[in-house]
């Protein structure tokens, strides 16, 4: 089998307005001379200009969401076919901020994946546990779950990457002991191949995300079944986000 390349995916957010994304896009094109793979993912607004900021470099484009829709009456939602025209690679889809805020749910994510598919995207599909869910020991059914009902039945190692986001660690600065990550990462893959065979869990990539950052990657990037990071404050910093890049094993 070869080796699964790692990914670095930065998701901006909410964050930014054209100069700033402008200046951050170019800083990290200006920088990603290293061993992995590097996507940002910034705000609708700022896909076009990051586009050309990017443009000629080694750092692919994301979007943060898509509707499972190639379009139609669906006021300020974007399609997969969309972010594809504007040059993007990859989206986001089933975050748990989405998954919070707009109740979105697995069968939800799982079209959302599908139109990405169909649009020649890959879907970056996000898995996680609440804090009262690790609390009571059903982290790895509640994430189990979320894979089964979230992952299309195309999904293969080409189109489609696992982000495993514990909830209670966005944005907090607390992260799972290094057991607990490798705990989850070997569930999501052996659940994968329950779902689509051995082969497609063999190949496809698994990430980290919930504060990565440059002074703990390096440890993370190192585990068994962790194969990149998605990475949200720390990419709108392009030297932390070059910093966790360099941490590839």
């Amino acid at each position: 089998m070869a080796a699964r390349r790692p990914l670095i995916a930065g998701n901006w957010k909410m964050n930014g307005l054209r100069a700033d994304g402008v200046a951050l896009a170019r800083a990290v094109a200006g920088g990603a001379v290293i061993p992995c793979e590097l996507v940002v993912c910034p705000p609708a607004t700022l896909l076009a200009p990051a586009a050309e900021a990017l443009s000629g470099s080694r750092v692919g484009l994301g979007g943060q969401d898509c509707h499972a829709q190639a379009k139609g009456a669906h006021t300020g939602d974007v399609s997969a076919a969309m972010l594809a025209d504007l040059g993007c690679s990859h989206v986001i889809v089933g975050h748990s901020e989405r998954r919070t805020d707009h109740g979105e749910d697995d069968a939800t994510v799982n079209a959302k994946a599908k139109a990405a598919h169909a649009a020649g995207l890959i879907a970056i599909v996000c898995v996680g546990e609440s804090e009262a869910d690790r609390d009571s020991g059903r982290t790895l059914q509640v994430v189990g779950g979320q894979v089964e009902g979230s992952l299309p039945t195309g999904a293969r190692a080409a189109n489609t990457v696992v982000a495993y986001e514990p909830v209670w660690a966005i944005g907090s600065g607390r992260t799972p002991t290094p057991e607990q990550i490798r705990e989850v990462h070997g569930h999501i893959r052996t659940t994968v191949a329950q779902c689509l065979g051995q082969p497609a869990a063999d190949a496809m990539r698994l990430l980290y995300g919930g504060s990565v950052k440059p002074g703990n990657a390096a440890e993370i990037l190192a585990l068994p079944d962790v194969d990149g990071a998605l990475v949200g404050g720390a990419s709108l910093s392009a030297d932390d986000f070059l910093a966790i890049g360099k941490s590839c094993p």
